[in-house]
């Protein structure tokens, strides 16, 4: 790959990403798939300004080998040192950037029970430095190619040639061709007027329906809005939290939601596959799910907490969008979301309430904001996809129509 342009998207990565403030400091999760990238990046990080770049490099063969071999009990243990590093973010709040080079199934033949059990054991611990930080420092995710993940997107190429056309594929969905700054600046105005559009109609409801069977209703907040592309931290940085990013996205009321709907794309999901899977809800819950492949882990998933099996967001992403038009299945929640449609379980987000500085983590769960240690969007739209907004007074718009924006 050219270097001119992996600068040009490290670049954007910092500046559009993460936009570190002069002095800030930076973490930088990585896999080791792509070191000399990493170095880029971290230049770029201090050309930016940042006081320090830390880097957390990760590996998701090491990680399997944990799954395998450590026991429930010492899964289980969040470690004295891991909480002194969450408390130094809790005081000094860097920027966040995760580059995303996992293997789809680097995970398959674990013990999802198991590796379930531990997380839910931790996260009592860890949630309220999590908590402590929300909504306070700029984050972001971006795609690497690892070699692992070019295999699964171009399989039956050589590893050299998978990798090129993967680093080919993330350049394109990311805008990131030509001049990516230039190209971020117009498609956040661009996202930001169609909020603006949606965020008049104050829905209470919106409904979905496809041929593949999908008929679900979801309840809306009354304070809540539509967000997208480029936010803003409580100190009032912008940053752009996912590169790609295509979605328009609102967290729904909690409880409410009735009726089935059928994933359209594979789920990967902590490094296992699950494919052609359907989620039925009563009165907000999933209550009944199937799957071709993978229900048990699908099963796991919503049984991680109470607020794993309830909605936590709705996006919406046109069927013709750049990522879907290219035909490619990244096998990458990153991408695949951002390919059409998608709901996700868990955790709401709280920036989806109107004016949501002004109120307590609490006060945002008592509104409906979900809350869970998990969020996974999973992948619903379709060629024939409907969707229609129900406002307060029982006026029905039309929103998508086979799959596209009717406005």
């Amino acid at each position: 790959m050219d270097i001119s342009r992996l600068s040009a998207y490290a670049d954007l990565i910092v500046k559009k990403g993460v936009n570190p403030d002069p002095g800030q400091d930076v973490i930088i999760i990585a896999g080791l798939d792509q070191v000399e990238f990493v170095r880029m990046v971290v230049e770029k990080c201090y050309l930016a300004g940042a006081g320090k770049v830390v880097i957390d490099w990760v590996d998701m063969a090491c990680a399997k080998l944990d799954q395998l071999h450590q026991t429930l009990e010492r899964l289980s243990v969040v470690e004295p040192w891991e909480l002194a590093k969450l408390q130094w973010r809790v005081e000094k709040l860097p920027a966040l950037l995760w580059l995303d080079s996992d293997d789809p199934d680097g995970m398959e033949g674990i013990d999802a029970g198991k590796r379930a059990k531990a997380q839910m054991a931790r996260f009592p611990v860890i949630k309220p430095l999590r908590e402590a930080m929300e909504n306070r420092h700029q984050w972001c995710i971006a795609g690497v190619p690892g070699k692992e993940w070019a295999r699964k997107v171009f399989p039956g190429v050589p590893d050299d040639e998978a990798v090129e056309k993967l680093w080919e594929a993330i350049l394109a969905a990311a805008r990131a061709n030509g001049d990516p700054i230039a190209n971020w600046n117009e498609h956040n105005a661009a996202v930001h007027r169609r909020t603006e559009m949606l965020n008049k109609y104050n829905f209470c409801e919106l409904q979905y329906r496809s041929s593949n069977g999908t008929n679900l209703r979801v309840g809306l907040i009354p304070q809540g809005v539509f967000a997208g592309a480029a936010e803003k931290d409580l100190s009032g940085r912008e940053f752009n939290p996912n590169i790609p990013s295509e979605e328009i996205f609102t967290s729904p009321m909690r409880g409410k939601a009735e009726g089935i709907v059928y994933s359209t794309k594979p789920l990967s999901w902590q490094g296992s596959m699950i494919e052609d899977f359907s989620i039925r809800f009563e009165n907000g819950r999933a209550v009944e799910v199937t799957a071709r492949r993978g229900k048990e882990v699908l099963e796991k998933m919503i049984a991680m907490d109470e607020g794993a099996a309830y909605l936590g967001e709705c996006a919406l992403i046109d069927y013709n969008s750049p990522i879907n038009n290219t035909g490619i299945l990244f096998y990458s929640t990153l991408y695949d979301e951002n390919a059409s449609c998608h709901l996700a379980l868990g955790r709401g987000f709280e920036n989806c309430i109107d004016n949501f500085s002004k109120y307590t983590h609490q006060e945002m769960r008592e509104m409906g904001i979900n809350d869970s240690m998990i969020h996974v969007d999973f992948m619903i739209g379709s060629a024939d996809l409907d969707i229609t907004g129900i406002t307060p007074d029982g006026k029905e718009v039309a929103v998508f129509r086979n799959g596209s924006w009717c406005f």
